[in-house]
């Protein structure tokens, strides 16, 4: 981290951390470890204030001593974006958790106990839109109006744990294990659902944040509202503290289905999109793994047509004609290596395209049919999804880049991608949608690297695409251009002066320094 030495020494460190005891408690605020970095920074202290009012008063107690604040949740990306140019006060959370239908009486932790929640204040009023929600007489809010509003800090796993025994589920599915709601929307992270759903900053429907000044502001009613909060979604801290959320609620599916098709080439990939969106068969994801080394050959299976089966990492797996020779290639794909016939076997697949469907258990079993037929042979169906289904393709030390271009020029960006690197990288992503992630080596030179992103960038620049770092070493993470053209820029540097006029919250974490 650039700068000074930690907060922490500074003259007056002793003073704050007394003052971080009073708000926040004995047990909830301390100097900062060695592990209480954001991406490389170092933080002074750790703040876990258990309510609203307290988070606030840890804000205005920064800002009377010119300190910065940097939110974190569970910290699953907290490596993630530009290194903030100051960590002084870190501030967890993980206490602003809970769970609520609007209209209930209060507040309940994931396994229904009550509890005072983020708001700080006792109120039980409505967040959004009220009209005839009601609350189990259990400990779990019934969200039997479609919404619940949920504390910041409180895990997605949890919260989706205790929607479920109620016959609800939020329409998130990140891939960060043990992500908490409010790291989830400040990344506005989303998962394979984001095909039918949205990303999580679509599906707001209200936000309660904390200024850098400490003002508690709620948002959703005003003209104003939805695009500040949309702003706040993908702000990594940077534009205000979340403190909850509001979400709409929706029925469990009583059907899911994953149909998997393995696949040789991007083209191949684009032409079997087009085609099932082309076919109204609704899927509710549709995610592409395209690893950088093909898998070994597999047993074809005994059983021709769709396949239904248990746990693709049981018997589907090895059933899976996604490497194996097969007879015939259908027709019409494109794909690389020999065209397959009689007796002949065909190179092993470099990947799979898989599709989701969702709804009645006689709707999900047609719509597989049609879509298994569409796909053609080596289509299967399984009732889980593959092992790699919501997990990133990228490790901790590799350089991670995201990719957003239109559908129709996915394939493209693929094929840049290859050029650039000189050889096939690993992608998996929400390809239905035109968004794949990426992976370069964590060794590779910075030099390398900027190469890389400057090639890609100009043959997206004239598909309406972007490609930025998602994560990367210290020394790539400073030393290229981690988000290229930013059309929002604007928008995002009057938000950043609206919210936070003194570069208080996380700063230099944002797109262009702020």
């Amino acid at each position: 981290m650039s700068g000074s030495l930690p907060s922490a020494h500074r003259s007056g460190s002793t003073d704050i951390t007394r003052r971080l005891v009073e708000i926040c408690g004995p047990s909830f605020a301390r100097p900062a470890g060695p592990a209480d970095e954001v991406a490389g920074g170092l933080a002074g202290w750790v703040a876990v204030p258990g309510d609203a009012g307290a988070a606030a008063e840890v804000l205005r107690l920064a800002a009377a001593h010119d300190l910065t604040v940097v939110p974190r949740g569970a910290g699953t990306k907290i490596d993630w974006g530009a290194a903030p140019e100051r960590v002084d006060i870190m501030l967890d959370t993980g206490r602003l958790a809970g769970i609520r239908s609007p209209d209930g009486p209060g507040w309940h932790g994931p396994a229904g106990a009550a509890r005072s929640g983020p708001a700080g204040s006792g109120r039980s009023g409505p967040v959004g839109r009220p009209g005839g929600r009601h609350r189990r007489s259990g400990g779990v809010p019934d969200p039997s109006g479609s919404m619940v509003e949920i504390g910041a800090g409180t895990p997605l796993r949890a919260v989706q744990a205790a929607l479920e025994r109620t016959g609800w589920r939020l329409a998130l599915d990140a891939p960060s294990p043990g992500a908490t709601v409010g790291g989830v929307l400040a990344a506005d992270e989303a998962g394979p659902l984001r095909l039918r759903y949205g990303t999580p900053g679509d599906q707001l429907l209200g936000l309660r944040y904390l200024t850098a000044d400490g003002e508690l502001v709620e948002t959703g009613g005003d003209a104003s509202g939805p695009e500040l909060a949309r702003l706040l979604c993908g702000s990594h801290g940077g534009l205000g503290v979340l403190v909850s959320a509001t979400l709409r609620a929706r029925p469990l599916p009583p059907r899911r289905a994953w149909v998997t098709r393995p696949v040789w080439t991007p083209l191949e990939v684009h032409e079997l999109i087009h085609a099932v969106l082309s076919a109204g068969l609704r899927p509710a994801a549709i995610e592409l793994d395209l690893p950088a080394v093909r898998r070994p050959p597999a047993p074809r299976p005994a059983v021709a047509g769709p396949v239904w089966s248990g746990h693709p990492a049981g018997s589907a797996r090895a059933a899976h004609p996604a490497g194996s020779g097969r007879a015939a290639h259908p027709a019409g794909s494109a794909r690389s290596g020999p065209t397959p016939g009689a007796g002949r076997s065909t190179p092993p697949a470099a990947g799979d395209l898989v599709m989701l469907l969702e709804g009645g258990p006689a709707d999900v079993a047609e719509r597989a049919r049609h879509l298994t037929r569409l796909l053609g042979e080596g289509a299967t169906v399984a009732d889980s999804p593959p092992e790699w289904w919501r997990h990133y393709p990228f490790r901790p030390d590799d350089i991670a880049l995201r990719v957003d271009v239109p559908l129709t020029d996915l394939h493209a960006a693929i094929y840049a991608l290859r050029d650039a690197v000189g050889a096939p990288v690993p992608v998996r992503g929400s390809v239905g949608l035109g968004v794949a992630h990426a992976v370069l080596p964590g060794g590779t030179p910075v030099e390398r690297v900027s190469s890389i992103l400057t090639a890609v960038r100009q043959v997206l620049l004239a598909r309406d695409g972007r490609c930025v770092v998602l994560a990367a070493p210290p020394a790539v993470r400073q030393g290229v251009d981690l988000w290229g053209d930013l059309p929002a820029l604007s928008r995002l540097r009057a938000a950043k002066q609206q919210l936070d006029p003194h570069h208080r919250l996380a700063p230099g974490r944002l797109p262009g320094g702020l």
